[in-house]
């Protein structure tokens, strides 16, 4: 039912086509269409996704359900034994369906790839108004902590800071 391959720099118009079908359904309720503008542009114009997915290190993941694609998830490594979750994203679609298990599980296969004899902590954010924090927990993370981080032009990324080990 579904699949996942790794993304590359080719497929940057992709992760942004997907983003934008996700963005405003997910944080619309919770951040001001400006913010979102701002947001998205710093992170998902292509040369931010060509830069993620190169110099930054950014691993993307796309998955796709019967051959469509409906998300993807993106692992960056911050050390020997720590690594970041930095995006996961399903489309409204496909909400419901397992892809967000599944590409979690994905991007925590790729971790364990990379430290297959110890184990490995695994983080990510959540804006702290995001219904997604339900479904990290029902993945095993727990909130480790919690901040205001400035993400430039006078906005704030309102997030907990969750962890699982793996």
């Amino acid at each position: 039912m579904f699949s996942a391959r790794k993304a590359t720099v080719e497929d940057a118009a992709l992760i942004q086509r997907l983003a934008s079908q996700v963005w405003s359904h997910t944080y619309g309720h919770i951040l001001s269409a400006e913010q979102l503008d701002y947001m998205f542009d710093m992170m998902y114009s292509i040369p931010s996704l060509q830069h993620q997915m190169g110099p930054a290190g950014h691993r993307y993941f796309i998955a796709s359900r019967n051959g469509t694609p409906c998300g993807y998830v993106s692992v960056e490594r911050e050390g020997e034994q720590h690594f970041h979750l930095q995006k996961i994203y399903v489309v409204p679609d496909a909400q419901g369906t397992g892809a967000g298990r599944f590409l979690m599980q994905t991007a925590l296969d790729h971790v364990k790839s990379l430290c297959p004899d110890r184990p490995c902590t695994v983080e990510l954010n959540v804006n702290r108004e995001n219904k997604a924090r339900q479904f990290y927990e029902h993945m095993g993370y727990t909130v480790v902590r919690s901040g205001d981080f400035p993400i430039g032009n006078g906005y704030y990324m309102n997030d907990y800071i969750m962890s699982i080990t793996i």
